[in-house]
């Protein structure tokens, strides 16, 4: 007899995740490419993983700071403020376990049981789960296919905002469409959150990576920090995890206006009581000294797209346009079960891909693809793939 247990409606709520699935599906296959997650094939830098290894040496293995060590913060107000021209406070920055936990946190700010949030999608699905976690709805507003992969309709996404709406989720560049938003779009939708009151939750993790110059601002992609005023209602949710191949370090930040400093400290407290001074200190010498390395991985990721777009772009079984920015490319079968399709990928061409359903009811039919990899394993991915896609 099976024993049933009471738990929360909104734990028991919480979405499975299409790519685990998929991932589960295929684990262990000899000779599989793996292109379904959203991380590259390069290890840590090892002037990383050394500065982590002396702080362990040198005894730093006790609770610390719950915002973060001083000088991570204030390593990140310096690398951010190059970045993005202009001096932001250390103050404004916590320092959480991975970007999932910089968004936990700010849905956790943000909305809660009975409240709905807007989120463009195709998104990434850890959205949604933040949110089922806690309460709230997702109120999806489709991204529409464009001559430059994916549009986003301002009048659409300013119709979904209701009575019970606290938040919008701005995701550029985007996973998995790489949907990037201009600095005159980011402008328009700070005014719409602004005229209702609403918080932005802002990911732009994938910042650096941007394609096409309609959408950067010089070297990288537009920011809220371009088009904001001090005192705005932004939560932006960062990692070091894509720029410096720190996956599985799990070192992230949410950037926030200071006074919200106790709640934010309390909320990492409550869930993760901090992260390890070690991993921190390999993340201070990623953001002082990795720019060579995001370079590299920049460039990497730029031959990738021009391999995958090359072997996608004649196919007329696939709608598809090279992303403007992030790593991923996200192409459609109409008409197909994207789930299914997935599998079909694994079985027939051993080629590990993310089955756009996974990412809401929009991506339903698309397939997603991370080019963040040596371009031997995606042309062989691809040699493998097409043939699939033909039919």
């Amino acid at each position: 007899m099976t024993k049933h247990y009471w738990i929360r409606p909104e734990a028991g709520a919480t979405p499975a995740s299409g790519i685990v699935d998929t991932v589960n599906y295929g684990r262990g296959r000899p000779g599989l490419i793996p292109l379904w997650v959203g991380e590259g094939d390069l290890p840590t830098p090892p002037f990383i993983a050394e500065a982590a290894t002396r702080s362990l040496a040198a005894g730093e293995t006790f609770y610390t700071h719950q915002r973060g060590i001083p000088e991570l913060r204030e390593a990140i107000a310096r690398r951010q403020g190059a970045l993005l021209g202009k001096e932001i406070s250390p103050e404004r920055f916590f320092v959480t376990a991975g970007g999932m936990h910089a968004v936990e946190i700010a849905m956790r700010l943000v909305a809660g049981a009975g409240d709905e949030v807007i989120v463009p999608t195709p998104a990434w699905p850890n959205f949604r789960g933040a949110l089922t976690a806690n309460g709230a709805s997702v109120v999806e507003v489709a991204l529409e296919p464009s001559e430059i992969g994916f549009s986003l309709d301002l009048g659409a996404l300013e119709a979904a905002i209701g009575p019970r709406t606290t938040a919008l989720v701005v995701n550029s560049p985007a996973n998995p469409t790489g949907w990037t938003a201009t600095r005159a779009e980011l402008a328009a939708i700070l005014e719409i959150a602004r005229a209702r009151d609403l918080w932005i939750v802002a990911d732009e993790i994938y910042q650096r990576f941007v394609w096409d110059e309609r959408v950067a601002v010089g070297t990288r992609a537009a920011s809220f920090h371009d088009v904001m005023r001090a005192d705005e209602k932004i939560l932006f949710v960062q990692t070091l995890s894509k720029n410096y191949a720190m996956t599985g370090w799990r070192i992230g930040w949410l950037e926030a206006p200071a006074e919200l400093g106790r709640t934010i400290e309390n909320l990492v407290q409550f869930s993760s009581s901090g992260s390890p001074v070690f991993v921190q200190r390999g993340a201070i010498a990623a953001l002082d000294h990795g720019e060579g390395f995001v370079a590299h991985q920049i460039a990497r990721a730029k031959r990738g797209r021009e391999i995958v777009a090359d072997a996608l772009a004649p196919l007329n079984t696939v709608r598809f346009a090279p992303p403007p920015g992030a790593f991923y490319a996200f192409f459609a079968l109409p008409g197909t079960e994207s789930a299914a399709l997935a599998r079909r990928v694994i079985d027939e061409a051993n080629v590990g891909l993310a089955p756009g359903s996974a990412f809401g009811a929009s991506g339903e039919g698309g397939l997603r693809l991370c080019f963040a990899r040596k371009d031997t394993d995606l042309v062989t991915a691809m040699e493998r793939l097409v043939p699939v896609l033909r039919g």
